[in-house]
């Protein structure tokens, strides 16, 4: 299938019960804009129902681009950032492709946070905790329930040292389907992002949850626009063709060792896309060639 052909297949399914809750495009049109953060504030209730003492009232969203502390630092851009009324910073990162460094690359966006606002010379009662969550379209913890926190703990006595750190993992390939009736409300946001409800569980499903209706109509809206429209399809062509590039590099052996090509392929398609170099994403999967020139210039 040629690129327009597949660009057009995907254009004539974008329709509201076939869209991908988690390209990352349309999630932050959902739930990064001020006008519906109602939606963000009642997803994040239900992530944190049992880590925060009261219920989110109100959020601020704050600037996603962290500059880096020196000029060789690496710049951070988060998908979704915000301050609770109650003082959490918190950061929500929606990822679809594993690339092998979700672990770390957490831990590096959660220090970033816990950093922010607080000067030279303040004295660290500034700190505020930070809260990552990290929605993921693949697994990578041992446990079978979908959603995790992590945080720091003696691993004697189970102590934990303070309420400054929680990394969140909802792993949503562990989502279990059941009848809406019986879901918690967190259960419902992980059936939102799964995306594997028929119609009529759909309907529902915005019905019980008027937050996650509110999402299906923010999406529709996203769809109404024919730039956001195409955004979106571009973003899925080049996961769809960061998944078959990386299919066809183990058929031809492309690699220094299988292990070795692979994570070869999977950095540099992680700075491409987090560069926002679609194009030269979508072409590196089938030109050696420019693929190769692409590798020297990030030096790979």
């Amino acid at each position: 299938m040629t690129e327009e052909e597949q660009r057009r297949h995907l254009l004539e399914e974008l329709q509201v019960d076939k869209i991908n809750p988690m390209n990352d495009v349309l999630f932050k049109f959902v739930f990064g804009k001020e006008e519906r953060k109602g939606i963000t504030i009642d997803f994040l209730n239900a992530v944190l129902e049992e880590s925060l003492e009261n219920s989110i009232k109100d959020i601020r969203f704050t600037q996603t681009e962290q500059v880096p502390q020196n000029d060789g630092g690496k710049l951070t851009r988060f998908d979704v950032a915000c301050e609770l009324d109650s003082g959490e910073v918190i950061d929500v990162e929606v990822q679809v492709i594993n690339f092998q460094n979700m672990q770390r690359r957490t831990l590096y966006y959660w220090s970033q946070m816990y950093l922010t606002g607080i000067l030279s010379g303040d004295d660290y009662k500034h700190l505020r905790p930070a809260i990552t969550i990290n929605i993921l379209g693949f697994n990578i913890l041992p446990q079978t329930e979908p959603h995790a926190m992590y945080s720091i703990y003696n691993i004697k006595t189970g102590d934990r040292l303070n309420r400054d750190m929680e990394l969140h993992f909802l792993e949503i390939p562990k989502y279990t389907h059941k009848p809406i009736s019986e879901m918690t409300k967190m259960e419902r946001w992980l059936a939102y992002f799964a995306n594997q409800l028929n119609k009529q569980e759909r309907e529902e499903l915005a019905m019980s949850e008027a937050a996650i209706g509110n999402a299906y109509d923010a999406a529709n809206a996203f769809m109404m626009n024919p730039q956001d429209r195409m955004n979106y399809v571009s973003r899925q062509m080049a996961i769809m063709d960061y998944n078959s590039g990386m299919n066809a590099a183990e058929e031809r052996g492309e690699k220094r060792g299988e292990e070795n090509g692979e994570q070869r392929m999977s950095a540099l398609m992680q700075q491409l896309l987090s560069k926002g170099r679609m194009d030269d994403a979508l072409k590196a999967t089938s030109d050696k060639e420019y693929r190769q020139k692409l590798y020297k210039e990030f030096n790979l």
